[in-house]
């Protein structure tokens, strides 16, 4: 094996191996540390649960948000739905997100009249904790008045090591699964829900997608595609509003659809090509989901 020798290398090493904080002079007992935030979030989780049934039972019912509603039925939102937002707002604590800078980062994408102007917003903001331990931002690539977008869920290693998102195992393969339905990476515009690599590949937490979410609605909404498919859990459940396993939701038709945007826009979801070279099993339903989205994309004349 060879010997890394430049601090450099040895840097780039350890943030691979997902390190990413360093030890002090000071002894620290973790374990302490660990009990009193565990309490302490259960305290938050109980008294936000407590205020969302709360709220709940005060208001009348309201129509869900256009995002994760279903094209054959309207997704109401029940108790399960309001426990989950509420525990997603102690995980964005968590994440050391707070509301200012999930309201920068909204007040930046909103500003933002072009993907360059996107991109330079994005390479400013120092609110997602991702940045500090990324070697590079990931932005998007493809077709910019594409009509197929595809948003994954966060960047790899390779993806992290060139700045550009689909370009390991699960890129090429995912180059393979387009070619099948006649479409090429040209033709689409790939990014992902998180800008930025968690440290070791980690799931991102709710507050790291919070943060990057309105600069992904900002893509959409720039590029304005006429299909959306996600690809893996977290871009599925954070861009459609939709919770449960993909392979429930993968082949359902739903639509998206944001603040910005003058109409609705088809959206499916997909198994994340990294899921597939993991577990081939799940080939053989998406070879099915993407024979349905060529019959949309046939149907809609592209």
């Amino acid at each position: 094996m060879e010997a890394l020798q430049h601090p450099q290398q040895i840097l780039a090493w350890y943030l691979d191996a997902g390190v990413d904080e360093a030890i002090g002079e000071t002894p620290l007992d973790r374990f302490a540390l660990a009990g009193q935030a565990q309490a302490s979030r259960a305290a938050q989780a109980e008294a936000l649960l407590k205020a969302a049934e709360a709220e709940r039972a005060a208001q009348p019912f309201k129509a869900p948000d256009a995002r994760g509603r279903d094209m054959g039925r309207e997704v109401g939102r029940d108790s399960a739905v309001s426990a989950s937002s509420a525990l997603a707002q102690v995980r964005a604590a968590e994440g050391g997100v707070s509301d200012e800078q999930i309201k920068s980062a909204v007040a930046l994408a909103a500003a933002a009249k072009s993907l360059s102007e996107l991109h330079a917003a994005l390479q400013g903001f120092d609110g997602c904790p991702l940045k500090k331990s990324a070697m590079n931002l990931v932005f998007g690539s493809g077709d910019s008045a594409a009509k197929v977008v595809l948003i994954g869920d966060v960047p790899g290693t390779d993806e992290d090591r060139q700045g550009a998102p689909f370009v390991g195992p699960g890129g090429q393969l995912l180059d393979k699964m387009l070619a099948s339905i006649g479409l090429d990476r040209a033709q689409v515009y790939v990014a992902n829900t998180v800008w930025w690599r968690p440290p070791g590949n980690r799931t991102p937490l709710a507050g790291e997608i919070a943060v990057c979410l309105p600069f992904v609605e900002r893509l959409i909404e720039l590029i304005d595609p006429t299909v959306l498919v996600t690809l893996g859990g977290p871009a599925t459940h954070a861009l459609l509003a939709q919770h449960g396993n993909v392979a429930k939701l993968a082949g359902r038709w739903f639509t998206f659809e944001s603040a910005r945007m003058s109409h609705p826009i088809a959206a499916t979801a997909l198994h994340h090509p990294d899921n597939l070279i993991k577990t081939p099993a799940h080939k053989r339903q998406t070879w099915q989901n993407l024979l349905a989205i060529r019959q949309k994309l046939d149907e809609m004349g592209i």
